[in-house]
């Protein structure tokens, strides 16, 4: 068990420039940020005075007034990226201790952990060593330990006065998809339904009902009315509460603790974990060895990544589209972090990449004539359709039906079908992007109705809920891709989510783009509302999203 950690294995690491060496030596080191003074703008999205000439010449309709048929598009002016080349620059300084002495070390204290598992004696001891492992991060090496756990927790009996133990059971539960009653918070209310004043004494109690209230479905209104009574008496006692747990207050009221990205948790809580009673150092130093561990995988990963993204940039030489390669590996990140599916979070990155790409030729650059040649090109993939492409377009083509073939190489024989249905995920988007465009040409104003059915798919995420899960192996099989592939109730509600929240951050940040009327826009016309009022039916909206794609998930399991 005790080994160096092997190189990440080879992924699609051909360039369509030039061929280059993925090092797999890179040493640990702390978590880069960027030296602003000397971050450089990308060259790849600073627009030439020529691309800019020929940018302007490229026509579309224009929905501002119906019947001027021929408009210019402005070119975008996106910023650059914040991280530049950094990441490809970047070399880490040595560690103290070898990566064979980390990793040993590490399976050391897996096996200690395992006994721990095994020596659990009763509920309360269950589900905290569990939220523990996974607050952490570390859950991933204790899988199958964590599913005997919870047929353990499920089927045992359970009778606690506190409130902390009794949420914490709950949203366990719940979080993998096992039902459980919301009548279990019935001990903590009065004769008439509301909670208890007492209760209010306990913030940490109170904070876990908040978070596990989050994981409600529709009909339960208890669980509304838990999320209200909580946030209330939270935010009147922040000010007052103690290190780590006012920390933890702050992001679960900006973000409750089930919706937010699992990684930027643990991060927040390896520093605060040793602060709790009773914290285990055990589970903390596994913890801190394994984050550092894998962030040495992830820096590899970028490296390589920002090298493959520039050498893509400068052979499509698309300069008009938007730098989003940090952001972009960051979200495949979120969705896994684990060190067997690199290959999976690569190349994730590398379709939403192409996503990109592909977004901002549809909605700032191409005419409408040149969209529809594309959305045919893509709908045929097939080398011969570059003819049907303008030039400028063409190297795109090529590239997108390169990456997608070189991971069909990539993956297990057994596997290459996973590919396929990424493909096609792919073709029905851009089949999106068009009808947006075509939208726009015709000056035609949807209802908020129909804008939302294709802005929820035109976000991409029940695209990328088909991608992610190109590589994994076994875990996912056939039945999975066709599940995924017919854009479940789930996949769209997510895809709701994304396209609602990124609305509302572009309208009140001011960054829309001038291309099709927003969410909010369509809300307030079609209402006569002010967009206060647009903005608040919009939240209830995703609220309902978020219960209805819980239930869905629910269900499944």
């Amino acid at each position: 068990m005790a080994a160096s950690l092997k190189p990440t294995p080879a992924i699609l690491l051909s360039s369509p420039c030039s061929s280059s060496a993925y090092s797999s030596r890179l040493p640990l080191q702390p978590s880069p940020r960027p030296r602003f003074p000397h971050v450089q703008a990308s060259p790849a999205t600073e627009a030439t005075p020529a691309s800019r000439v020929e940018h302007e010449t490229r026509y579309t309709y224009n929905h501002a007034s119906a019947g001027v048929a021929a408009a210019p598009k402005t070119l975008s002016s996106y910023e650059p990226s914040l991280w530049g080349d950094y990441f490809l620059d970047y070399e880490p300084k040595p560690l103290q201790r070898s990566e064979k002495w980390m990793t040993a070390r590490a399976d050391k204290l897996k096996e200690d952990i395992n006994m721990l598992f095994e020596s659990c004696k009763c509920t309360v001891e269950r589900i905290t060593l569990l939220d523990s492992v996974q607050r952490l991060g570390i859950d991933h090496h204790f899988k199958k330990q964590a599913d005997i756990a919870l047929s353990q927790i499920i089927e045992d009996e359970f009778s606690s006065s506190s409130l902390h133990h009794v949420a914490l059971r709950f949203g366990l539960l719940r979080e993998h998809g096992l039902w459980v009653s919301s009548d279990v918070f019935n001990k903590f209310k009065n004769e008439d339904g509301s909670f208890r004043k007492d209760i209010t004494n306990d913030p940490k109690g109170l904070l876990c009902l908040y978070n596990a209230a989050h994981l409600l479905v529709h009909g339960e209104p208890s669980l509304e009315e838990a999320i209200s009574f909580t946030k209330h008496h939270l935010e009147l006692m922040r000010d007052t509460l103690k290190s780590p747990l006012d920390e933890q207050v702050k992001r679960a009221l900006h973000v409750p603790l089930p919706r937010t990205l699992k990684r930027v948790e643990t991060l927040h809580y390896i520093s605060e974990y040793m602060h709790e009673e009773q914290h285990n150092p055990t589970l903390l130093e596994l913890a801190k060895l394994d984050f550092n561990l894998l962030q040495h995988v992830h820096l590899k990963e970028l490296k390589y990544l920002t090298k493959w993204w520039r050498g893509l940039y400068r052979c499509v030489g698309l300069n008009y589209a938007r730098d989003r390669l940090v952001e972009g590996y960051l979200w495949c990140y979120a969705i896994y972090h684990e060190k067997e599916f690199a290959f999976s979070r690569i190349f994730l990155t590398k379709q939403l990449m192409l996503i990109s790409l592909m977004d901002d030729t549809y909605d700032a650059h191409a005419t409408i004539e040149e969209c529809r040649q594309l959305n045919v090109a893509i709908q045929r993939w097939d080398e011969r359709a570059t003819s049907l492409l303008p030039d400028y377009l063409k190297r795109f083509y090529t590239e997108l039906l390169r990456i997608f073939k070189d991971a069909t190489s990539e993956v297990a024989i057994c596997d290459t079908y996973h590919v396929a249905y990424a493909r096609k995920a792919f073709q029905d988007l851009s089949a999106y992007y068009l009808q947006e465009v075509e939208w726009l040409h015709q000056d035609h104003k949807p209802s908020f109705k129909d804008h939302l059915s294709l802005s929820a798919m035109s976000i991409g995420s029940p695209t990328l809920c088909v991608g992610l899960m190109v590589g994994m192996g076994d875990p996912v099989t056939r039945e999975a891709f066709e599940w995924a592939a017919g854009y479940p109730k789930v996949a769209i509600a997510c895809g709701k989510i994304a396209r609602l929240l990124d609305d509302i951050a572009a309208f009140k940040g001011g960054k829309a783009k001038g291309d099709m009327a927003s969410s909010i826009e369509c809300y307030m016309v079609e209402h006569s509302v002010t967009s206060e009022v647009a903005i608040s039916k919009i939240l209830s909206l995703l609220e309902d999203e978020w219960c209805g794609g819980l239930l869905t998930l629910l269900i499944a399991c």
